[in-house]
């Protein structure tokens, strides 16, 4: 098992939106642990995980081994897997965020000084109809701890990443809903819901105060989910979470 950080957190809630049968691509950076995780979880055959450098099934790598995998189906070209994407081939990506502003739109590549582009990005999250994008509720000096299957903030991040408009837009929120794809925006704290409206927020972590640690670091105000949710304990327990009973009886979304 790889060890508890607010890394694995994150990817761990957005594999809960993963599904028996999915095929699914694990983008850069903290999605990249979802292999891991399945494999810890005892699922990786369940479904089938892809990255964008040719990784079909298996068990993807992350960290300085990303773009390599184990035990896969095939190892496909990049052009030949990015045909699969543009195809609409997936049923669900986890993809990293930089800024999510009040339409739910994306920046994923215009954050600092450093240029870069958004890679496959956008290829992937135009095309896939269930989404996850993950990332640290705040950035810049951010410190957590995890006690007894809670959150406690020690530090505040000094960068917010819930903004009003972003630097530039990436992935485009406002037309998301006409295109019927269901998206969900994952940290470590919170859990929020695109609507035709905006964002809304569905679960909180253990812990966490809503108004002092949610709402309180964010540039726009999010709607609050009449039914609002506590994130799974065992997202902040050491140890696997225990997830394959679950889900096998769990069933793909029509």
């Amino acid at each position: 098992a790889t060890p508890l950080d607010i890394r694995k957190v994150i990817a761990r809630r957005s594999f809960m939106e993963f599904r028996p049968g999915d095929i699914c691509n694990l983008g850069f950076g903290i999605s990249q642990q979802i292999g891991s995780i399945a494999a810890e979880e005892g699922v990786a055959d369940a479904l089938t995980l892809t990255v964008e450098q040719g990784i079909f099934g298996g068990v993807p790598a992350f960290g300085g081994d990303g773009g390599a995998g184990r035990d896969y189906q095939a190892r496909l070209e990049q052009p030949s897997m990015f045909d699969f994407y543009d195809g609409g081939g997936l049923d669900i990506a986890s993809l990293s965020f930089a800024q999510v502003d009040r339409f739910g739109n994306v920046n994923v590549h215009a954050f600092d000084e450093r240029p870069r582009g958004p890679g496959g990005f956008i290829n992937i999250s135009t095309r896939t109809r269930r989404l996850c994008f993950v990332g640290a509720f705040t950035a810049g000096g951010l410190r957590v701890s995890f006690e007894d299957g809670s959150l406690r903030i020690l530090q505040e991040g000094r960068e917010r990443k819930f903004v009003d408009a972003v630097n530039e837009i990436s992935f485009n929120g406002e037309l998301a809903p006409g295109k019927g794809q269901s998206v969900r925006y994952i940290t470590e704290r919170a859990v929020f819901e695109l609507t035709p409206e905006g964002l809304r927020l569905i679960e909180v972590a253990p812990g966490i105060d809503v108004e002092r640690d949610v709402l309180a670091h964010m540039d726009i105000k999010p709607t609050v989910s009449d039914s609002l949710t506590m994130m799974d304990f065992r997202l902040f327990a050491p140890g696997p979470m225990g997830l394959a009973a679950g889900f096998a009886a769990a069933g793909r979304p029509a």
